[in-house]
């Protein structure tokens, strides 16, 4: 295969950097592993390990038989250069493919040929909306029983709103597939029956689908013609676009938006994919024409002769230290240079650089604009942190991490897992920006939070085999506040004249409830002495004391406010100790007397399902005691904001994919508390 590129003035036009997404049963991989072999990558790299794919090298990827890590390779196709990144179809892993599409130009997106746009897909979709990224689809599997090119068109139009473009058409159906019609061309490409990567044959579209054909052809005409209006008055004076005005046509559609080619083949069987190498060199953008910006909208220029803009996207650890993958906008990066960390004013050495190839490295001199590589030697980037040249900083949009909606609480086995699981946490967190770990003041517990519960569960692997940390799991506790109704006053006596020195201490307290307020307020209203100006800070102590277990269940309690009425002292007997005693008693007494409630921690959820799954999501709402105060469209999604009481939340995004097959997705917040019925107060009093 030939390596070398064009001389530095053109290179730019002849690179692309492209992402392979999809959901892991529409044969992502399989593709994946396909292109490496028509390109030759996969001679060098090995075809497969284990019977697992080459780019998922991690030992949990091949255990499990899914792609669990972002993948990054260069291949060469009719001297073009492809910056490949595959990425994971398992939403638990959505901030694989968000990173990657946030520094990547183009996309092709796998769709199964039985199954049409699954529910995982119609996520990552919605990510490269985001990011306005330029994508082709490309619908695989075409030789299997059930399978139907036409209604994933279809499916692809109707579920994820966007105009599908029809390149080709399949010839043959399911275990007869064999080739392509290409719809630009007007011709057949056959592959041999027998499956094995033979170059294809070309050829004259076959009779029974020449009607079909040119119906399919007039239609992609048409939208092509559009694009340029020299073009559209032409054809409606009756002059046909050439082959090369459509495939001119088809890329700016591509890149504006306006439309998504599709392709076809069955990879598994090596149909379909050079044809698919050719849409991505032909249709997909060059560095140079993705509108790069910086945070404040200013474009960056794809110039290597630049000053240095450049976006680290993906951290990794191994035996030999830390990975920073780096996406360059603009100049150039060479071994030993000194960079400019400008979200952490930082200066930073690059000790190597890489080209990726999976699991392996190639070390290059230098990276140039338009080059996806990986840094050693940066000791405070973090994804999504801006490195430019020292003189020249500037600051590129941050990649936005999903939001927890799942907790784990973790504490290690022995006290000798306790250094080995900080040290994996730490290193986790950092390569994984939608884990989050926190400790509860209230529980005491270390919570693990992810996005779903097949991440939680492949981070303890790793905690596991990766740094020997044996850990101990558990549902978090819910962190139930306790609150009054009403006002009351009370008073208390502490007293004691026996047995050595004696205590004296009496407090007069109003107690009344605040509402919206999160906390304990305190007031001193004594005159005249009664209780002396050095005890008053002991009062408060003791009342903010007991305050932190209430009289229900021992919950903090919060909405409160507290007043010092009176009380009195003795001249020789009172002390800062017997009015905190005393403060803390009354207060406990006071709460009895003013009508106690259990308050629950209330989560404002939104909820994005297709809409014919919107009566089983609220439904399913209510019944988790949940209260729908808003619904409103967001594309061809409907959005459901409700308030759900935290306690009801728990494993509630396995259940929702349940619900919906899998196309629902939901994030949640802390919004405010609310008193708690008395099941749940019973249950938390028992």
């Amino acid at each position: 295969m030939k390596r070398t590129l064009l001389p530095d003035a053109t290179a730019r036009e002849r690179v692309r950097n492209i992402g392979v997404i999809a959901h892991v049963d529409a044969g992502k991989t399989t593709t994946t592993e396909r292109i490496l072999y028509y390109t030759g990558e996969n001679h060098r790299l090995g075809e497969v390990h284990n019977g697992a794919a080459t780019m998922d090298f991690d030992p949990q990827e091949q255990a499990r038989g899914i792609t669990i890590n972002s993948a990054a390779t260069t291949v060469f196709w009719r001297e073009h250069q492809i910056n490949l990144i595959d990425t994971p179809g398992h939403i638990d892993f959505n901030i694989e493919v968000n990173r990657s599409l946030r520094v990547l130009d183009g996309a092709v997106v796998v769709f199964d040929g039985v199954a049409g746009v699954e529910p995982q897909t119609e996520t990552n979709w919605r990510l490269a909306d985001k990011y306005r990224v330029p994508r082709i689809a490309f619908v695989n599997k075409l030789d299997r029983t059930g399978a139907d090119f036409l209604r994933v068109v279809d499916m692809i139009e109707e579920r994820l709103g966007v105009r599908a473009l029809v390149l080709q058409l399949p010839i043959g159906s399911e275990g007869e597939f064999h080739g392509l019609v290409d719809l630009v061309d007007m011709r057949a490409l056959v592959w041999p029956t027998s499956g094995e990567p033979l170059p294809y044959t070309a050829g004259e579209i076959p009779a029974e689908l020449v009607d079909v054909a040119r119906r399919h052809r007039a239609r992609l005409v048409e939208t092509v013609v559009e694009q340029d209006d020299a073009w559209l008055a032409a054809w409606l004076d009756g002059v046909q676009p050439t082959v090369e005005q459509l495939r001119e046509g088809i890329r700016r559609g591509t890149l504006a938006g306006d439309f998504v080619p599709v392709l076809a083949g069955a990879a598994f069987k090596n149909k379909g994919v050079e044809p698919l190498l050719d849409a991505v060199v032909d249709y997909l953008p060059a560095p140079h024409e993705v509108a790069a910006q910086d945070e404040a909208g200013a474009p960056i220029a794809a110039d290597p002769e630049g000053p240095l803009a450049a976006l680290a996207f993906k951290d990794t650890h191994d035996d030999h230290g830390t990975l920073s993958f780096v996406r360059i906008y603009r100049g150039r990066i060479a071994a030993g240079d000194v960079l400019l960390n400008a979200n952490k004013g930082e200066r930073e050495r690059v000790s190597r650089l890489y080209e990726m190839h999976a699991d392996r490295k190639r070390e290059k001199a230098v990276a140039q604009a338009g080059d996806i590589v990986a840094l050693v030697g940066l000791k405070h980037t973090l994804t999504g942190d801006t490195l430019t040249a020292p003189e020249a900083p500037l600051l590129l949009e941050r990649i936005a991490a999903p939001e927890p909606v799942i907790d784990l609480a973790v504490e290690p086995k022995t006290q000798a897992d306790q250094q080995n699981l900080s040290k994996g946490l730490q290193a986790l967190l950092q390569e994984d920006p939608s884990l989050r770990l926190k400790n509860d003041p209230q529980t005491g517990q270390t919570i693990l939070s992810g996005v779903g519960e097949l991440q939680l569960e492949v981070t303890l692997e790793k905690l596991r085999t990766r740094y020997r940390a044996e850990v101990r799991t558990g549902a978090p506790q819910v962190a139930y506040r306790e609150t009054i109704s009403r006002k009351a006053e009370t008073r208390y006596l502490h007293k004691k004249q026996s047995g050595g020195p004696g205590q004296f201490a009496e407090v007069v307290l109003r107690v009344e409830p605040i509402a919206h307020a999160q906390g304990l307020l305190f007031e001193n209203q004594v005159t005249g002495g009664a209780v002396p100006r050095e005890f008053i800070p002991a009062v408060e102590h003791g009342v903010r004391a007991a305050a932190q277990a209430g009289v229900l269940a021992g919950f903090p309690v919060v909405g409160l406010k507290v007043t010092l009425l009176d009380g009195s002292h003795h001249e020789r007997d009172s002390s800062a100790l017997a009015f905190e005693l005393a403060a803390a008693h009354a207060l406990r007494q006071a709460l009895r007397e003013a009508g106690p409630q259990q308050l629950e921690p209330v989560m404002a959820v939104e909820v994005i399902t297709p809409v014919e799954h919107v009566g089983d999501v609220i439904g399913d709402l209510n019944r988790r005691r949940g209260l729908v105060r808003e619904q409103s469209m967001r594309g061809n999604a409907q959005v459901i904001e409700a308030h759900v009481p935290l306690a009801n939340m728990f494993g509630y995004i396995g259940h929702l994919r349940a619900l919906t097959q899998g196309r629902a997705s939901f994030t949640m917040q802390f919004d405010h508390y609310a008193p708690a019925p008395l099941p749940v107060v019973a249950a938390q009093a028992a």
